[in-house]
């Protein structure tokens, strides 16, 4: 088993996003990702933390779209990673959020 962390980026911070939405909103994706958690969690190792205020450090240019959460999960390959992918509250939120998965190595492997 690898592991993998994911990290989910989105237009909008994490603080503007729960500043910019309804009650019903709130509550509508605190249930989306409880079932993402309920859909996977045999394979979670670290479900969702937010993250709060970037800061971009380097020469080159700060991206459009920041992290605003990750999270650890175990799983057999990546393709098994894109199949719990499928319908999370990351990919159908507003204003269009996305996903990036990277494979932890351990230090010990390389």
């Amino acid at each position: 088993m690898s592991k993998f962390m994911i990290l989910y980026r989105a237009p909008e911070s994490i603080r503007e996003q729960m500043a910019n939405a309804t009650p019903e909103q709130l509550q509508a994706g605190l249930e989306a990702w409880r079932g993402l958690a309920d859909k996977v969690g045999y394979a979670i190792v670290g479900l969702e933390t937010m993250l709060g205020h970037t800061t971009h450090v380097g020469p080159s240019a700060a991206g459009r779209d920041g992290v605003c959460r990750y999270s650890i999960l175990e799983a057999g390959s990546a393709d098994e990673i894109g199949t719990l992918r499928d319908g999370h509250p990351q990919l159908v939120m507003p204003g269009g959020g996305f996903i990036d998965v990277f494979e932890i190595i351990p230090v010990g492997d390389i």
